[in-house]
């Protein structure tokens, strides 16, 4: 289940050194590099990614140029921008970018964006389920409290007050706990209708624990990211729809 991802990067130091850092996440692989435009795409074009980390000025055209080429094609991978450039992030996010990083950035940061990239709504996922009236979604709740997730050979129930939040991952779903990210076979639509209503369906692509949410900061787009307290300060993105109805729900 490790996710796979395309470095394309024309500087050998810098491919070098974003291989390093992903080598601290267990749950992404490196499985391809590029050193300009054309080379990245030949490599998208005969292998599927999950996540591909790309410069901006590239020889023989730029990263822009590769990440619009991507909208076109079907179920494209997640696209993070790594350059020493600051000036493109607005033409970045008006291409679907996760997440834009300016160089030089550690491995929390980046681990933030791939966080973003790999809970990112993707084709397969189910539609979204309204929420109840005047409450989070969930309202028919496992009365157990308890998620069986499967380790080897044995099964672990957590608790479902230690998720911080979960996420969409192609029909099973991601729990982000305080200090582990651990895979259930859940839909996020089947894990909403076991957990209770203290958890809200942010985005069709993340389910929140409200009682973990530290932080609401409001972004450019009129809508909502909500800063999680798990290890690595995880930040959630509320759709534009839900932020209104989380607004609502917390009194705002």
């Amino acid at each position: 289940m490790r996710a796979r991802c395309l470095i394309v990067d024309d500087e050998a130091p810098a491919r070098e050194e974003l291989r390093y850092l992903l080598t601290t996440f267990d749950h992404v692989q490196v499985v391809g590099e590029a050193t300009n435009s054309e080379e990245a795409l030949t490599l998208l074009r005969s292998l599927t990614y999950d996540v591909v980390l790309l410069d901006i000025r590239l020889p023989g055209g730029t990263g822009l140029e590769v990440a619009a080429a991507l909208r076109e094609a079907p179920n494209s991978p997640k696209v993070i921008f790594t350059t020493a450039y600051p000036d493109y992030a607005v033409e970045a996010f008006d291409l679907e970018a996760i997440d834009y990083l300016v160089k030089p950035f550690d491995a929390e940061r980046l681990g933030r964006a791939l966080d973003r990239a790999l809970s990112a709504p993707v084709e397969e996922s189910e539609p979204e389920v309204p929420s109840q009236p005047g409450r989070a979604a969930g309202w028919a709740s496992d009365p157990l409290g308890r998620i069986p997730v499967q380790q080897g050979d044995r099964t672990v129930l957590v608790d479902e007050s230690a998720i911080v939040y979960a996420s969409a991952a192609r029909g099973y779903s991601y729990l982000q706990l305080s200090g582990d990210r651990v895979l259930v076979n859940y839909s996020l639509n089947e894990l909403e209708r076991r957990v209770g209503g203290h958890f809200f369906r942010a985005h069709r692509s993340h389910l929140v624990n409200l009682d973990h949410v530290r932080e609401l900061i409001p972004d450019f787009k009129g809508s909502l990211v909500l800063v999680m307290n798990d290890h690595r300060r995880s930040r959630v993105e509320v759709s534009r729809r839900k932020t209104r109805e989380l607004r609502r729900l917390l009194g705002m």
